[in-house]
């Protein structure tokens, strides 16, 4: 009987130390299974599109074949490599000027368009300003986290280390790609 008591109160012990990896774990399970439902929403809104597309064609005669189309701007790699480089610069304005601290910004919010286009993510921050563009930046880095892009620098320094990883979580970018001088800027307008 003492034996049995005693296991019982071990079990009880082992139960109440594991409370909080229980609660972690189901509170990460359902992070997780978000992001796979909205990864499965955006994949059927796009096959949804292609097969609309496709019965449209058909419809009106035309051929299904699709042109080669190249792409019109920078490499995702290069886009994630200036944003790392822009959210470095963005971290250390305290000794620099107010000028400066707006071209960074202007720069860096145009990268985070460029991401988002590229990436089929709605943004709206040449519509903003003020918190409002503050508050649609935290939620564009969001959504770039949410599709394989890590806005956290190797260093955990921040926002500003944007890596890209392709979708089965292979390493394409970080290689800091894009330099970044003033004319590359006004070649982007």
């Amino acid at each position: 009987m003492a034996v049995l008591h005693g296991l019982l109160i071990m079990l009880t012990l082992v139960a109440l130390a594991s409370l909080p990896c229980v609660v972690a774990l189901l509170v990460t399970a359902d992070i997780a299974a978000d992001h796979a439902t909205r990864a499965l929403r955006r994949r059927l809104r796009r096959l949804r599109a292609r097969r609309d597309a496709r019965r449209l064609a058909r419809r009106a005669g035309l051929s299904l074949a699709t042109p080669d189309v190249k792409p019109t701007g920078p490499p995702i790699q290069q886009i994630a490599a200036d944003l790392r480089r822009l959210g470095r610069q963005r971290i250390g304005v305290a000794t620099r000027s107010p000028v400066w601290f707006a071209a960074v910004q202007r720069a860096y919010d145009d990268r985070l368009s460029l991401a988002c286009l590229e990436l089929d993510i709605p943004q709206h921050l040449r519509d903003l300003t003020g918190m409002d563009l503050e508050i649609e930046r935290v939620r564009i880095e969001g959504e770039l986290q949410a599709a394989g892009m890590d806005l956290v620098s190797g260093d955990g320094k921040g926002a500003g280390g944007p890596n890209w990883q392709g979708p089965g979580g292979d390493d394409l970018g970080g290689d800091g790609l894009g330099g970044g001088d003033a004319d590359h800027w006004q070649d982007l307008r």
